[in-house]
């Protein structure tokens, strides 16, 4: 495999410099893109876990979450420099404990001409670091393990994990 030249990212122009990329000439489509995110939580926080949710003295852990996943995923183009402004059509944040993990699903879905994985990336990221800030008085053995892309449709290339 030979090494990308700068032609090959899409966030540089012709001299190499950052750039936003140019969706003008692309057409609108239903896009939707999930994100994981998942946060191991020692059994000092796993214990305080009761009807489907970690209760602290800031409230309740992953409605809190679910809501800053959701915030997160609509200032997207604030916290990453190219990403574009989108008006989104839906984003969901779902969080459920499985075994010594908290893990978050975000959905986002947009009509755009450009996608919205970033969105749900980034939706899922802040989710889990709300996790983490909630939890952070029981202990601090908590460990982001991984963010990643599980699906996106509705552009050039669908992709599924």
């Amino acid at each position: 495999m030979s090494n990308p030249s700068s032609s090959d990212f899409t966030h540089l122009d012709s001299s190499g410099q950052p750039a936003m990329v140019d969706v003008s000439g692309k057409g609108v489509t239903y896009r939707v893109a999930v994100a994981e995110s998942r946060v191991f939580l020692p059994a000092l926080v796993r214990e305080q876990f009761k009807d489907h949710d970690i209760q602290t003295r800031k409230g309740a852990v992953f409605q809190t979450a679910i809501i800053a996943g959701i915030m997160a995923a609509k200032k997207t183009p604030d916290l990453i420099p190219l990403c574009h402004s989108l008006l989104l059509d839906g984003c969901d944040v779902q969080i459920q404990l499985e075994d010594e993990e908290a893990v978050i699903r975000c959905t986002v879905k947009t009509t755009g001409k450009t996608g919205v994985e970033m969105e749900a990336l980034t939706g899922a990221s802040v989710a889990a670091l709300t996790i983490y800030d909630m939890c952070k008085a029981f202990t601090h053995d908590m460990v982001i393990r991984e963010t990643r892309l599980i699906s996106k449709t509705g552009g050039k290339q669908d992709y599924e994990k």
